[in-house]
């Protein structure tokens, strides 16, 4: 599934992320690599995710959201 189709309070393991490099590097810088855990903490009207990745907490605009791939985790981390 898409980080633009995650839900609040739901957590996410990262699986791809298909952005152009720059904005992949920027991403890899704060924290959101391969398997990482995200966390939706609230979503905006325009699409915009705020999310919390490896206790750093940013938005993340819905353009960029659908093109990162990611896996349910439950509460324990393991995936779903």
């Amino acid at each position: 599934m898409k980080l633009s189709d995650g839900l609040i309070g739901s957590s996410y393991a990262v699986k791809e992320i298909s952005l152009e490099l720059p904005a992949k590097r920027r991403l890899e810088i704060l924290g959101m690599t391969s398997d990482a855990k995200v966390t939706v903490l609230n979503s905006k009207k325009s699409g915009t995710k705020i999310i919390k990745v490896r206790g750093t907490r940013f938005a993340i605009g819905c353009k960029f959201a659908q093109q990162i791939e990611v896996e349910e985790v439950d509460k324990r981390g393991d995936m779903i």
